[in-house]
Formats: C-alpha cells, structure tokens, sequence
C-alpha cells in the first residue's frame, strides 16, 4: 500500500501518512485524529483504536501512537482511561466549522508553505544538499545534553552570553562594527529583532522611509504597527536619500539594506551612507540597517556595515543566520547603540526572550571554532558556480520580450514585460514543484516592475536545463 493512501481506522475517521514528508509520523496521526474531533467525524466519547491495533494499522511503531495519543490527551481533546482505554473528550462542536475554508496561507506572497524542503529556484533559504549536517547534529547533541543539566532557572533573556560575544567578535572581523556584548541582543530570528526595535523606539504612528523595492515583511511589519510608510526608490547607488528627504524630511525612521539591497543586490554607495547618517542626526531619527545577505556577498569586496559608520548612535544593527545556516534555528540579533542596550534587554526580557538555549550554544560553538567562517567560504563558492550555471542556461532561452540581470545576492531576475502578471507564473510554477518568487509584491509604487526572483542555493545542476525550459514554458 503506497505511503500517500488512506488507511481507514474506525467509523468517520481514515489517516494518511507520507513517510516522505519533513513532518514527524506521529504529528500526523495527531492531526489526523484532532481534525476528526473537530469536525465531528468522531464523536464525544469514541473510543480510539488501541495503540497496538492503530500502529498495526498504519504499519507504524507503537511507540510513535502513543506520542500522537499523549499529545491528543494532554490537548484535553481526549480521555486516557487506562484499560478502559483512549477515548474522545466532551466538547462542543463550533457549528460554523464545516462551512469554514480552509485556514489562510500567512503572507502567500513570501510563503509557499512551512515545514517542507526547499523548492527549485527558492529564494531566502541556504543549501539543503551542502550544510555540514553531521558537524552541526554533533555540536547541537552536546550542547542539549549540556543545557539539560543547567540549573533549572531563567536563562539571559538578552541572549546566552557567550553567543553574545562571538556575535560581537565576528562583526568586528566580518563587518567592521566595533560593539561590547552588552550591546547584542539575541532575537527570534530577523523578524523578532524588527520587533523590538518597532517596540523599543517607541515611534507610533510616526513616519518611516523604506526602499522601493524592499521586503514585503518589512514593509508590512511597519504598516502593522500604525507607521506612515513612504517608499523611497533605489537606483545604482542604492537609498536615494534626497528623494526621501524630498518624499517625507520629518520621517523618524528608515530601514535599509545598506550591504546588498533587497532584492537588487545594489550596495549603497559612501556619499548616500553619509547622507543618510547626516539627515538622522539632524532630524533625530533612526536607521534600522538590515544586514542582508552581507555574509554571502558573491562578487566583488564586501562593504563595512553601515553601522560602522555610525559616530551617533542612531543605527540598530539587525542580523540572522537563516540564510547562512538554517531559518528553522529562528536565530538572529540586534546591535543597539549603548545608550538604547539597557531598554531593548528589558524589553527582551518582558516580551521576546532569546529562543532556546541549546541552540543559542550550538551555534555559540560554530562560530568559535572557526567552523562559520569555513562554512561561508564553501558556500560563496558553490552560490557563485550556481549562479553562474543558471545564467548560462537561461542566457540563451530567454525571449527578446525577456531581460535576465544577476542581482548582487543570491537570485537572479528575469524581468518580465509589463503586460505579464508575475504572480500568475509564480502560481502556475508551484504546481510544477518550482518556486521562483514574484518580484512585483517587493514594490509599494504603482508602477510595480513585472519579474521573478530565481534563488541560486538549492539548484539541481543536472536537472537545471530542463527546469529553466519548463519556468520559460510559463512566462511566454
């Protein structure tokens, strides 16, 4: 029987498992059986099949049943009643739930779905095929073996304290930020660290500058939180800083990518740094730098950070490692000036405390022994032969209607003509397994440009000539 069928296991209720799925089996038969109970299918007070009967049923350990049961019981969605076995739980059906859609895809222009391995031309996720899995599974046991034997009590909120220090070391090395530990923040990935920064600067419904085109979950993210958001437009020299001013002088906030602009690649030029440091301090506004991509520069040498700059302490600093080691990790930092240290660790540790400790120490160890330095080294390397292998087979394919143009980062665009709905190749894509991303949701202005952003990191060069004609196929 294929892996993908359905397995019938009482009344009203069949499982399917997919043993080729990223998502444990026993997460699966939770889901399930809680969808059953949701739904009805499985009334108050059912009995479950026992764990022995339904692991046989499946064909699955008894052991992977009795975790998807205990998850069931602990969710107060059923009873365990000893020899009188496992039943469904009294509940009271919400009678507007069959005529419900299916729940909505968070930000379904930025993400296709959660939990699964990454898709042919995706964008913001590193090699599957080429991370050091065995080093990283090593370093990670020891050091959940080691936190499991901390004294039991709260943690640094602000982040374990030797990650803080490596984080400093390596931006004063990789980055030219000369910053104490104090000043670290550890976050929730990029995302928490915008958050607190959006929080900690108290800023209301103030106004704030950010580029055109830029990341939507940024821009988003602004909106959110109550800010007049003003786009301002990028050209070869990144940020143009008189527009903005021109666009919106009084705006208490900007958010940049000052090393490779997103999704461009431009890096900002030293007069437009300048400028924008100069209109900051005049204005007393803030500049939060996204420091995309700035490790995995492929071309060319890479910038110092434009807080390296900062005499003034008006820019935070905002790092992750999810595109160089893993966004499954939610890992990423803040570097706030010295002044601001003391009230984003009291926000951190009142709102958004660093993630789990073993992690934070894992990658704490990666970086001192050297291991994060090599990685990166590695993977410039394969990033840039990628790119390149997708340039040349995309360079004579393309239509006249077509441009193909190698951003700084880690994708290549091919811009579309502007009759073309990016977002209906995308659609249309997805369905083939591909997942290139559409580049007109990055722009706020009207005159959005038509194209699609093919990320460069988990290509399948024996295959690559075949999915570059069947995407082509798509956007003719």
């Amino acid at each position: 029987m294929s892996d993908r069928s359905r397995r019938p296991v009482m009344a009203g209720l069949s499982i399917q498992l997919d043993h080729a799925r990223k998502i444990p089996l026993a997460t699966q038969i939770y889901s399930a059986i809680r969808e059953g109970i949701e739904n009805g299918r499985l009334a108050s007070g059912s009995r479950l099949p026992s764990w022995q009967n339904l692991a046989a049923q499946l064909g699955v350990s008894r052991g992977t049943v009795r975790v998807a049961y205990g998850r069931l019981v602990a969710e107060q969605l059923a009873l365990g009643l000893g020899p009188a076995g496992t039943r469904v739980a009294a509940r009271q059906l919400r009678s507007s739930m069959s005529d419900r859609s299916r729940e909505e895809p968070l930000l379904p222009e930025l993400f296709y779905d959660f939990g699964i391995a990454p898709r042919v031309f995706q964008m913001g996720v590193p090699s599957q095929d080429a991370f050091p899995f065995k080093l990283w599974s090593r370093l990670l046991v020891r050091e959940t073996r080691g936190a499991a034997a901390l004294p039991v009590t709260y943690p640094d909120p602000r982040g374990d304290p030797q990650l803080r220090k490596e984080i400093a070391a390596y931006l004063g090395l990789a980055r030219g930020i000369r910053c104490d530990p104090s000043q670290v923040i550890v976050t929730g990935g990029f995302s928490g660290a915008l958050g607190l920064v959006i929080q900690g600067l108290q800023l209301g419904k103030k106004g704030a500058w950010i580029e055109d085109p830029c990341f939507p979950l940024t821009r988003t993210a602004l909106n959110l939180a109550g800010m007049l958001v003003t786009a301002v437009p990028v050209d070869a020299e990144g940020l143009d800083v008189m527009a903005g001013v021109r666009a919106a002088a009084g705006a208490s906030l900007a958010v940049v990518t000052a090393g490779q602009q997103a999704p461009l690649g431009v890096t900002m030029s030293l007069s437009r740094r300048l400028a924008l440091l100069a209109w900051a301090r005049q204005n007393d506004a803030w500049i939060i730098e996204d420091d995309y991509l700035s490790e995995l520069q492929l071309t060319g040498r890479v910038a110092p950070a434009l807080a390296s700059l900062d005499h003034g302490g008006r820019v935070l600093h905002v790092g992750s490692f999810s595109k160089t080691i893993s966004p499954s990790l939610r890992l990423g930092f803040l570097v706030a000036p010295p002044d601001l240290s003391r009230r984003f660790g009291e926000l951190a540790a009142c709102l958004a405390p660093a993630p789990a400790a073993a992690v934070q120490r894992a990658v704490a160890e990666f970086l001192r022994q050297g291991h994060y330095f090599r990685h990166l080294r590695r993977m410039k390397r394969l990033y840039a032969t990628r790119r390149e292998s997708l340039l040349n087979c995309l360079k004579d394919a393309v239509s006249d209607s077509m441009k193909v143009q190698a951003t700084g980062g880690l994708a290549v665009a091919i811009l579309l003509p502007d009759t073309m709905s990016d977002l209906d190749v995308v659609s249309r894509a997805l369905q083939l397994g591909m997942a290139p991303t559409p580049l007109s949701p990055w722009y706020m202005r009207p005159s959005r440009r038509q194209g699609l952003l093919l990320g460069v990191t988990n290509l399948n060069e024996r295959r690559l000539k075949v999915d570059c004609r069947r995407l082509l196929e798509l956007s003719r």
